[in-house]
């Protein structure tokens, strides 16, 4: 795992920062080429999310997202963005690329993976697919488990860090 993706995953939700270094792990294990893959995005302030809704709408650019400040899972540290790196050097969100040859898309193995822990693809989303895009939407609490959809997570209150208190 780059000391990037290690940066980023720090500053996500602290109920999903371990599982998320296992779920890097996992994947660069599974990836045994020249393919690793590293967090573009994680935690987004909601001031970062308005200069993003803004794109194609306000300033010029294609529309990014139709998420405003506070509806996106990014907001609440619940989710990442990825690509994969090549060679250590140069980021390719490639989908269909096959760097180590063993006949499966590296980011469909990483995008196993991810299922496997929970995580939901915004490649899977029917509206404005978003392949980088994994987030977690149910979080085991001691209260049982909580579906995290941004409406609920706006409501709840917040740690002295900012973060959502489950």
């Amino acid at each position: 795992m780059d000391k990037i993706t290690l940066q980023r995953i720090e500053k996500l939700h602290p109920s999903v920062r371990d599982e998320l270094k296992k779920i890097i792990k996992e994947c660069d294990e599974a990836l045994t080429g020249k393919a690793k893959v590293r967090i573009t995005q994680g935690l987004r302030s909601f001031e970062e999310q308005e200069k993003l809704y803004a794109i194609g709408r306000i300033t010029s650019g294609k529309k990014v997202t139709n998420a405003k400040a506070g509806q996106s899972i990014h907001n609440y540290g619940l989710a990442v963005d990825i690509c994969m790196m090549i060679d250590g050097k140069t980021a390719s969100w490639d989908t269909v690329k096959d760097w180590d040859n063993d006949q499966v898309a590296d980011w469909y193995e990483c995008v196993k993976i991810f299922a496997k822990h929970g995580w939901d693809w915004g490649g899977n989303w029917k509206t404005f697919k978003d392949l980088p895009h994994f987030e977690k939407k149910n979080i085991l609490t001691k209260k049982g488990l909580v579906k995290t959809s941004w409406r609920t997570l706006l409501k709840m209150e917040r740690d002295k860090d900012g973060y959502v208190v489950f």
